[in-house]
This record gives C-alpha cells, sequence and structure tokens, in this order.
C-alpha cells in the first residue's frame, strides 16, 4: 500500500513540473503567441529596408535592356529595326540578332530558313515584327515616301593605319538610289537531280533574293528577242538599248544527300543535304566576265525531318547556297554605272524608257549624252568599259507613265535625239 501510494505522489510531482530533463523545456505559449504576431512586421521592415537599397543603386537604363525582335530605335534621325543577323550561324562569332537600318533591312532566305521549326512564342515575335513592319511601309505609302532601298555596305580595309590598326575606307556605289537591269540566265544544272527541277527553284530564289533589296529589276529573256546573251555584240545591245546592266549566269552542282534514323523517342527520320551554286556576273558595257562567286551551304543546317525530308532537305541546301554568296552578287551589280535611253521625241515632249520602277521621280534632273565608242586595252586586247559621249544637256522629269516610263523636259541643251543616253546628274 505504502510503495503504491509513493508511485502515486512520484507521478503528480512529474506531471507539475515545466521542466523534464529528457524532454526539454516547456514552451511558453505567451511568448510564441507574441512571436507570431511580430513576424509579419518584421518581414514588412525587412521588405520595406530591401527596397529602399534597391531605390539607392543606380536603375538599369531602359536603352540598355535588352531590346527584343521588332524594336524600333532612332539615332540621329535614322530609323533602326532589331532583327536577325543574316550571318548568324554561318559565320564564327556573329550574333543572333542586331541593329538594322530600316532602310537596309530585308527579310533575307535565311532567316525563315533557319526558323523554320521555331517554337509558338517566336513565331508570335515573327509575326509581331512582320505587322510592325507592314505599318511602317503602310505609314510610308501614306506620306507619298518612296521605298528605300537596301544597299549593301561598300568598304574597304588598308592594310595598317595609325597605330598598327587597319583603316577602313568607305565609299558609295554610282547612281545611288537608281535600280540595275539584269538577266537571270537559265541554270546550268550539272546535279544528279536534273529531272527533279532543282536548277528553276535556284533561278527563282536568286532572282526573289535580289529584288527583295529593291535594288535589282530581273528583265525576262524572252523579252528582248536576243538569242545568245554572252556574246559581246548581244551584250553592247542589251546595254544600250535595253539598259542592262549585268547577266547572271547560275550553275547547280555537287548536290548530295543523306538520310538517318534518329535514336530517342522520335524514330522520324532525319535527311541532310549539301549543294553548290556558282554566279557568274558578267558585264554588259565590256562583254565580260565581272565575278564569279560559289556557295556551299553547311551541311548541319540542312536537317529536315518528317514526311519528304529529303526533298526538303535539297530546297534548304540551295536557299542556303544562294544566301552565302546573295550580297556579294549584289554588290557587284550595284558597282556598275546605271542608264538609260530616249526612246522618243515628240515635240517638246521626250520619252525615256525608265521611270517609276527605275526609281526615277518627278522633278529629278538627269544629263543626256551621245553615246560614247568602246575603249579596248592594246595589251591585253579587251574592252575597258564605254566612257560617256558628248554631253548634250539636261532634262527635267515631268510625268512617270506605264509600267516603266517618263516623260521629260529640256533644261538646256540641243540636238537631242533618240538613242541618246541618260544619266544621273553628279552633285
Amino acid at each position: 500500500m505504502r510503495k503504491t501510494a509513493l508511485t502515486i505522489l512520484a507521478f503528480m510531482l512529474l506531471s507539475s513540473c515545466s521542466y523534464i530533463p529528457f524532454m526539454g523545456k516547456k514552451a511558453d505559449t505567451k511568448t510564441t503567441d507574441t512571436k507570431k504576431a511580430e513576424e509579419p512586421a518584421a518581414k514588412q521592415e525587412a521588405v520595406k529596408d530591401q527596397k529602399a537599397e534597391t531605390d539607392k543603386k543606380p536603375q538599369k537604363p531602359a536603352e540598355l535592356n535588352e531590346p527584343s525582335p521588332g524594336d524600333i530605335k532612332v539615332i540621329d534621325g535614322v530609323e533602326y529595326i532589331y532583327a536577325r543577323n543574316r550571318k548568324y550561324m554561318l559565320t564564327p562569332y556573329e550574333p543572333e540578332y542586331v541593329w538594322i537600318r530600316k532602310d537596309q533591312y530585308a527579310p533575307g532566305l535565311g532567316e525563315n530558313l533557319l526558323t523554320r521549326d521555331k517554337s509558338a512564342a517566336d513565331k508570335k515575335a515573327q509575326s509581331e515584327l512582320d505587322q510592325r513592319i507592314a505599318k511602317l511601309e503602310e505609314e510610308l505609302r501614306k506620306k507619298n515616301i518612296a521605298p528605300q532601298m537596301a544597299y549593301p555596305a561598300q568598304m574597304g580595309y588598308l592594310p595598317m593605319g595609325v597605330g598598327g590598326y587597319p583603316v577602313v575606307v568607305t565609299f558609295t556605289y554610282p547612281s545611288p538610289g537608281m535600280k540595275r537591269r539584269v538577266i537571270v540566265l537559265p541554270v546550268d544544272d550539272q546535279s544528279n537531280y536534273k529531272n527533279e527541277a532543282l536548277g528553276e527553284l535556284a533561278v527563282k530564289r536568286l532572282i526573289n533574293r535580289l529584288e527583295n533589296t529593291g535594288t535589282i529589276i530581273s528583265v525576262d529573256p524572252h523579252t528582248t528577242n536576243v538569242k545568245e546573251f554572252t556574246r559581246p555584240e548581244n551584250m553592247k545591245v542589251l546595254n544600250e538599248v535595253f539598259g542592262i546592266q549585268a547577266i547572271l549566269k547560275i550553275t547547280l552542282s555537287d548536290v548530295y544527300t543523306s538520310t538517318s534514323k534518329i535514336e530517342g523517342k522520335d524514330e522520324k527520320e532525319a535527311s541532310f543535304a549539301m549543294s553548290k551554286v556558282g554566279v557568274d556576273v558578267m558585264n554588259t558595257d565590256t562583254g565580260a566576265m565581272l565575278k564569279q562567286f560559289s556557295g556551299r551551304n553547311p551541311v548541319f543546317l540542312s536537317r529536315e525531318k518528317g514526311d519528304l525530308s529529303l526533298e526538303k532537305a535539297k530546297m534548304k541546301a540551295i536557299d542556303l547556297s544562294i544566301e552565302l554568296i546573295a550580297d556579294d552578287v549584289l554588290k557587284a551589280v550595284l558597282s556598275l554605272d546605271w542608264h538609260a535611253r530616249i526612246a522618243s521625241i515628240d515635240g517638246e515632249k521626250i520619252y525615256i524608257n525608265a521611270g517609276r520602277l527605275s526609281g526615277l521621280q518627278p522633278g529629278k534632273v538627269v544629263e543626256v549624252y551621245s553615246p560614247g565608242e568602246k575603249i579596248i586595252d592594246s595589251k591585253t586586247n579587251m574592252s575597258l568599259g564605254t566612257p560617256k559621249g558628248s554631253f548634250k544637256g539636261e532634262l527635267e522629269i515631268v510625268e512617270l507613265f506605264g509600267v516603266d516610263a517618263c516623260s521629260a523636259k529640256l533644261v538646256n541643251g540641243k540636238g537631242l535625239t533618240p538613242n541618246d543616253l541618260v544619266y544621273i546628274k553628279q552633285k
């Protein structure tokens, strides 16, 4: 009985203690409730302190933030568009997006090719960019401003300059603002896929690529009634009569394909292709070759998968090969001077075989010269070109009509006759 009483007494003592050695200190309910009440206030003070510190730090200017594709900014009165860099993945260390002058922006084939499999977000960004470009063009049309041409940059490098750095020398194209006329001959298809009409595709792609710059007019060869375009005497006719500055001859060769199955979740076949596209640029003034270019696409960029992947890869390879040399071809053609011809004279009205499409505008003053004589190098027996003949006067463009023709009035001079050549007046 006594043992039972001692046990009950010990249990009561343990129950009444606030501290049990092996269980730690008993929680203070009042203290815990106070801390819970103070926690939100402490957090709010910490947030205020953090915000104050952030306000003290210098904020990053808005113009230094990472731009998005389609963003537009103005520097010294010139508009720039943040768009995809054509050289991205084609030239080492090139960024994916760069600022491009609005008048030099023209979506290239490579942009669409390299972004064909974009995500929904990228497609939305591209759609927004297209809408903004269309809006800009619509505003220009409302203001009756002719669309600007995308002339590629022309610059040369001297070996060493002051301080041991190369010196950059920039120069402009002759007859700025005027479109050059070219004839693109049917392709010389040397590939193993002649029955697939890949050559016709190459011709179409190159014409579209050049005309999208707004600086080139592709003339249909069948409209000239000339048979053998590469003969020097026929090129002289094309130059003086039709105002065609260059003839482009395309060669398609070395078209190879490969197909393999992708390991992993995707069991579709992946196809790759390689092609070589060559372009000969012939000067119709001299009747000789001006430049030769060739481009071979990076194989890994031609990857296509799914249905008709092999055909798609071949098309992509041709597009990429053309994109590699398109700018160089454009520079070569634009280096040739522009001229037109007096088609007929009716009293005081003088009609010229060039107009709105070529880049002429009412009020523009042009110069008239008689056809010159071709100069032959006595050592090489090759043509150096044809200088201007005798100066006959100046004309002012009055009215644009037809697809590409205009009428003009005489400003000064005399003795003008049909077939005299018209040049842009040099400032």
